[in-house]
């Protein structure tokens, strides 16, 4: 806001912002304001993108969870709707900066040919990214695409419009995820609870109790398939100063990918702090990745079980044998063996579970 009090002319805010703020301090979750809207969940995404209008219906649930009155939810609708026409109408000088530069999902990559046209894909983009301008995009965005840490070579490389359309989805899921504060000695505390989910078979079992578990430490656990062109596997990143998201893709849909890579992202947020990274199949190993590595290698084989473990051959009793008394699942142990080579890639498979998308899917509705 400028020094005078009056109103930035390109700035908004949409009202999922305010929705998003108040169910975080009165403890409302997603399901429960989802349950009560017509759309259910859809809705409510909707909603908080700032895709959907605030109606009647909709104003009268949020003023019975949230507080204010239903014509407060209006008007802050329509103070909404006004804002973000000011800021299309001054970002128009500019469309070419915003074509050039913000990636929005689902774009034909042709710059529109009338003034309908661009304005529409302003529109889009600015909601997506939930920003006013090319310079706040910048801020956000841009500086993420040169320092993130997203390796494809031994030297930092951009992120490409894929991923970066990947880790975004993921920082939309993760505004409908309800969570403590941010803290690191809380999710420390809870690696044995989560390695104890290892050990169960399918995703609609164990994901609502891996997300329950992050939440309690302030990190939103988000499943979000990787758009073509991205090959990431699992992210991390500060979405709020205490919120933090582990973002996963399923990318390859067995379980010790899988895990692997959770205990791989939690490494990055405990031993790197509030950096984003994105891990992927072509990431090299350099010292921070290292550092993950070891961190996820050693929450799934215990030091103390180090020694027995490199004496495992291919048999399968004794990998079940090993895997049974150190709490994780076969899967985890042949992936270790692999990853290691102590067998072939090809070796042991059967031992690994494999989930279709349709289970994973129905897990994350």
């Amino acid at each position: 806001m400028p020094a005078d009090g009056g109103q930035v002319a390109d700035w908004f805010s949409k009202p999922g912002d305010a929705i998003g703020a108040l169910m975080h301090r009165r403890g409302v979750t997603a399901e429960d304001l989802a349950a009560h809207l017509d759309g259910g969940v859809d809705e409510l995404r909707s909603l908080l993108e700032g895709h959907s209008r605030i109606d009647g219906s909709s104003s009268e649930v949020l003023s019975q969870f949230l507080g204010g009155s239903s014509k407060f939810w209006l008007k802050r609708q329509e103070n909404f709707e006004q804002a973000l026409e000011r800021a299309v109408e001054a970002a128009a000088e500019d469309a070419d900066g915003w074509f050039g530069s913000v990636p929005i999902p689902r774009s034909r990559g042709r710059r529109p040919t009338t003034d309908k046209g661009v304005r529409d894909e302003l529109r889009r983009r600015m909601l997506f990214y939930s920003v006013p301008t090319l310079a706040s995009w910048e801020q956000r965005y841009g500086r993420i695409c040169t320092e993130t840490h997203f390796r494809r070579s031994m030297s930092f490389v951009p992120l490409d419009s894929a991923v970066l359309l990947w880790l975004r989805r993921g920082e939309l899921e993760a505004e409908l995820v309800q969570t403590r504060s941010w803290s690191p000695e809380r999710l420390k505390e809870r690696l044995d609870r989560i390695r104890q989910l290892t050990r169960i078979n399918h995703p609609s079992r164990f994901l609502p109790k891996l997300r329950s578990i992050c939440a309690e430490a302030g990190v939103a656990v988000v499943i979000v398939r990787t758009p073509k062109g991205c090959h990431a596997s699992g992210a991390t990143r500060l979405v709020t100063a205490d919120k933090a998201m582990i973002l996963l893709s399923f990318r390859h849909r067995s379980d010790d990918h899988f895990w692997f890579t959770v205990f791989h992202e939690i490494g990055h947020l405990l031993l790197h702090g509030a950096d984003t990274f994105v891990d992927s199949d072509e990431t090299p190993t350099d010292e921070l990745e290292q550092q993950a590595n070891d961190f996820a290698r050693q929450c799934l084989i215990p030091p103390e079980r180090e020694e027995e473990f490199i004496r495992l051959k291919a048999v399968r009793n004794s990998i079940i044998r090993f895997s049974v008394s150190a709490g994780i699942a076969p899967g985890l142990t042949v992936g270790q063996m692999q990853h290691r080579k102590m067998i072939e890639h090809s070796q042991m498979n059967f031992l690994k579970r494999r989930w279709k998308w349709d289970e994973i899917d129905h897990a994350c509705v």
